[in-house]
């Protein structure tokens, strides 16, 4: 099956390119995609070298399924295009996830919603994909009425220059470095946090906090969900924590939280703390599945439950989440007209 990852040579496409490769998706023929500046250059995959096309290329190679990570604005341009083409796109971007006439999907809670008309797929926020992974299964036993959460997030969330930055800082505070470096963020990141992650809107949050809000609802399909976020960046390159306190409509049982929990889809359960275990970034880094602990009762008020969930934010919060969707139209014969006329093509 030919597959197309767009938007290849970035932090996340090279990371799909990893997780594409680790979970043995049958990928016959790799299409790398990015723009102009990047074409003419190489990826590898599985040990072999592929050479990085421009778009119209890329839509002319008539991939099975185009993964994309390149941005809003150049996934609101293209992927129309991959789709009139009859390309099934998975985009990782914002551009799609609250348009009311496309899926937005976390496999492990609501694959069930997609069909082989679906030709643009949305993969949901990375800090949203942790905490419904987490909370979903909680939330068909006890009916969750309201959530307050705070992120730890990493700066690959940011992307590479980010990372630039606080390596740079990491390098001027231990050697003692002087000299410029590229600003991803307006004010430094190591021995710091900065409680703002995308812009301010009207209201006084952030972009990204209140798509924690519309994502949750949307994917968990329900509306009746409050949602209340503050995100932060923090000098972490592993993963993305969350804190979050969720209350129920119904009473619940701790041990069965646990027993929900440790028995749920993606979720692992790390909650000991008599010898100090719970989840952290350094622990589910370069792993697929969301890590759940600190478990307790809120004891301020009634049906309150507070958590802690970690998550590798370019894994399952990007890459394989994106990579589980394809599986789970392949396995449901989703993509199986378009890879048929493949194989006769080869």
């Amino acid at each position: 099956m030919k597959v197309a990852v767009v938007g290849a040579t970035g932090l996340v496409g090279s990371k799909m390119l990893q997780v594409l490769a680790e979970r043995n998706f049958p990928v016959t023929d790799l299409v790398p995609v990015a723009s102009e500046r990047s074409i003419g250059k190489e990826v590898e995959f599985k040990g072999k070298k592929y050479k990085v096309v421009g778009m119209e290329e890329g839509i002319a190679a008539k991939p099975a399924v185009a993964i994309f990570s390149a941005g809003g604005s150049t996934s609101l341009e293209w992927a129309p295009r991959f789709a009139e083409a009859g390309i099934t796109v998975i985009d990782n971007s914002s551009a799609w996830r609250m348009d009311p006439t496309k899926k937005l999907v976390v496999p492990e809670i609501n694959a069930d919603v997609l069909s082989d008309e679906d030709k643009i797929i949305a993969n949901p926020n990375c800090s949203t994909i942790q905490m419904v992974v987490a909370l979903n299964p909680l939330h068909k036993k006890y009916k969750i009425t309201r959530i307050v959460v705070s992120t730890y997030q990493s700066v690959t969330g940011t992307g590479k220059k980010a990372v630039d930055q606080l390596r740079a800082e990491r390098e001027r505070e231990v050697k003692g470095l002087n000299g410029e470096y590229a600003m991803a963020y307006k004010y430094p990141i190591d021995l710091n946090a900065i409680p703002q992650i995308d812009v301010f809107l009207d209201n006084g949050y952030t972009k990204e906090e209140m798509k924690m809000l519309n994502e949750t609802r949307k994917i968990m399909r329900d509306n009746s969900i409050r949602v209340t976020a503050t995100t932060v960046r923090i000098p972490v390159m592993g993963g993305h924590s969350e804190s979050v306190n969720v209350e129920f409509e119904n009473e619940y049982d701790m041990e069965e939280v646990k027993m929900i929990l440790s028995k749920a889809p993606g979720v692992i359960l790390v909650d000991d703390p008599a010898v100090q275990k719970y989840p952290m970034p350094m622990d589910a880094h370069e792993k697929d599945e969301v890590f759940v602990g600190r478990l307790r009762r809120d004891e301020t008020q009634p049906r309150t439950l507070n958590m802690w969930i970690v998550s590798d934010n370019l894994r399952k919060g990007a890459a394989t989440n994106a990579v589980q969707i394809a599986e789970y139209l392949l396995a449901n014969k989703l993509l199986q007209q378009f890879v048929k006329q493949s194989s006769l093509k080869q």
